[in-house]
């Protein structure tokens, strides 16, 4: 009786104890599940930074490369130096094309001066012309009025010679018969005489102004002759004023390549726009660069990021800046503090791809579907940049 009461008590407590084991593993797991679910952790994770990939602006080859590969350099520190000379050459030259324009541009001031000068002399020779034309204007006129006084003076003095001559011959035949007397006589032919050199002195007077007039044509043709030739002159000196527009014009492009040589000359030395880790650099001194051609590349220490891959069922429990807890795969003994600063909205699909501008999803049937996992990208905030690589393994976890 005792025997079988005492296995009885013994299956009962194995009962009890059975079910609180279970009951304890069921709320444990029940536990995890909550702390997994509220605290999402993931080991599909890496270290990452943002780095550049560094690469010459201008050709030539390398007299200087004073970084080696894997070391940590400052910012502001040379990275290395294309040979200078050829660019200091092309400078030189734009220099001297800059400076050559610029004597140009003064020199055709000058000449443009002097045209103008032209221009204004030959203006006056034009004005001086028309006074010319005027003054000769003036004494044709000048010239008619004399020639008009000597006709009408030889005029006179034809018909006083006339009435002289007359007179005297009609006193001459009355002298033989003494109805006269001889001084009548002589006063008759000496009225005749002086008659007639006063004629005479009015024909010379009128041929006189008759030249005077001619004279007078002959200057105002002359004058006008001037007048065209000033007039002429005047517009072949305003026709051959150089512009200084044109010279001028090429200050922009003269200027513009004096400033691409000084900034291609800058080019020639490189320096670090920030602190980094040089990387990947499989160069010497003496190798020729080529623009755009990387050389090596330079990773940014001044951020260090964990991008984390976690499953989509687990992005609600992520919320943007979120701390973290941040374990590296070589030193796990160590935790580093960071924050949720981006999740990401786009991966590649599996099961899918887009085809003429419409999904195309193959027809299969997956009895497991697994879920897929979005990046997580989780700011350092006491990064160690002894300890940190990029692509080194590491142990995330939200809290």
């Amino acid at each position: 009786m005792d025997t079988t009461t005492e296995g009885a008590n013994r299956r009962r407590i194995g009962r009890r104890v059975l079910i609180g084991v279970v009951t304890a593993a069921a709320v444990a797991l029940l536990w995890v599940v909550y702390l997994v679910d509220r605290s999402p952790r993931t080991d599909d994770a890496s270290v990452w930074a943002n780095y550049i990939e560094i690469a010459p602006e201008v050709s030539g080859r390398l007299v200087e490369l004073p970084i080696k590969d894997n070391a940590f350099i400052k910012k502001g520190d040379l990275l290395f130096v294309i040979d200078p000379r050829p660019y200091e050459y092309a400078l030189q030259q734009a220099l001297s094309d800059q400076r050559a324009l610029e004597e140009q541009i003064v020199d055709q001031r000058r000449r443009i001066a002097a045209q103008n000068s032209a221009v204004q002399a030959a203006g006056a020779a034009v004005s001086l012309s028309k006074t010319g034309i005027q003054t000769a204007g003036s004494n044709i006129e000048a010239a008619h009025a004399a020639v008009t006084r000597a006709q009408a003076a030889a005029t006179a003095a034809e018909a006083q010679l006339r009435l002289a001559t007359n007179n005297y011959h009609r006193i001459e035949p009355l002298l033989q018969k003494q109805y006269v007397t001889v001084e009548q006589v002589d006063q008759a032919n000496t009225a005749v005489r002086v008659a007639q050199g006063s004629y005479d002195e009015a024909q010379a007077a009128l041929v006189q102004a008759r030249a005077q007039l001619s004279q007078a044509t002959l200057r105002q043709e002359e004058a006008n002759s001037q007048s065209a030739e000033s007039q002429a002159k005047l517009g072949q000196a305003i026709h051959t004023i150089d512009r200084v527009e044109t010279p001028e014009s090429q200050r922009p492009a003269r200027t513009a390549k004096v400033d691409s040589a000084r900034l291609d000359l800058e080019r020639t030395g490189v320096v670090a726009p920030f602190d980094a880790y040089v990387t990947n650099m499989n160069i010497s001194v003496g190798a020729y660069a080529h623009p755009g051609t990387p050389i090596f590349t330079l990773i940014d220490t001044r951020a260090w990021y964990v991008i984390a891959n976690y499953r989509e069922s687990k992005l609600k429990n992520i919320p943007l800046g979120a701390h973290v807890d941040v374990y590296l795969m070589g030193h796990p003994n160590r935790r580093f503090n960071g924050h949720v600063e981006s999740i990401g909205f786009g991966v590649f699909p599996e099961d899918g791809k887009v085809s003429g501008g419409l999904p195309n999803i193959e027809r299969t049937l997956n009895w497991v579907h697994l879920s897929a996992r979005f990046p997580v990208r989780v700011r350092i905030e006491d990064p160690d940049p002894q300890l940190f690589r990029i692509g080194e393994t590491a142990v995330t976890v939200v809290r």
